[in-house]
């Protein structure tokens, strides 16, 4: 499958390292131009290209920037990708660490995705934000192993998350289905699924147990 990934720090790079091993036409880009990826290309045969060039005949495209930089992605950024791609956002809102106050998440209510997806034009599917970087390398586990990891995954397109899904389990984790993009509030940081690793029962129940009401340390 051809994917594209914007983006290349912990997260970018370890699901660069992934996807091509497990046989994806991976193009890889970040905010610093495709020189600067010549090792992560030469490590893992993925084709380092410019951000506009990333989602160029891609049926995933990856977006894994920092949220305060997401404004600031090319314009029309998916417009040359496959029809119907599937985009993934593994971003989180971090105001006091980062990002700096984000006024129609704090004030109107918008879960980060919903507020990434407005910026792209395009439905986003939010999986991986609250994975630790070096698990997509470290624990893998097959199908029906007790020790796989479960992922939560939002959306609103239920093909796209059937794509991501699928995506996941050949990556080696199972996945919950966490709701549409107005439900993925329950996976962003200070809840109790955010950074979880354990499988789908406790991933599910976490879920259930989570709280609307945004935590202090991730308030603006």
């Amino acid at each position: 499958m051809k994917i594209g990934i914007i983006g290349a720090g912990n997260i970018g790079g370890n699901l660069t390292r992934r996807l091509t091993a497990l046989g994806h036409d991976v193009s890889v880009a970040n905010s610093r131009g495709p020189e600067t990826l010549r090792d992560l290309a030469e490590e893992t045969g993925a084709t380092p290209v410019r951000a506009e060039e990333a989602a160029e005949g891609a049926r995933v495209v990856v977006v894994t920037v920092p949220l305060k930089a997401v404004p600031d992605l090319p314009a029309g950024l998916l417009d040359g990708a496959a029809e119907g791609v599937a985009v993934i956002d593994t971003g989180n809102y971090y105001p006091q660490q980062r990002d700096g106050r984000i006024a129609a998440i704090e004030d109107e209510g918008l879960t980060e995705s919903r507020w990434t997806e407005q910026h792209l034009g395009h439905p986003v599917i939010k999986a991986f934000n609250g994975t630790y970087a070096q698990d997509i390398l470290d624990r893998p586990r097959p199908a029906g192993d007790p020790e796989r990891m479960a992922l939560p995954v939002a959306g609103d397109d239920e093909e796209a998350k059937r794509i991501v899904r699928d995506l996941i389990d050949e990556l080696g984790f199972d996945t919950v289905d966490a709701g549409t993009i107005a439900d993925s509030w329950r996976q962003q940081p200070g809840t109790p699924v955010y950074g979880l690793r354990a499988g789908a029962d406790a991933v599910r129940k976490a879920l259930a147990e989570a709280s609307p009401e945004r935590p202090a340390d991730f308030r603006g």
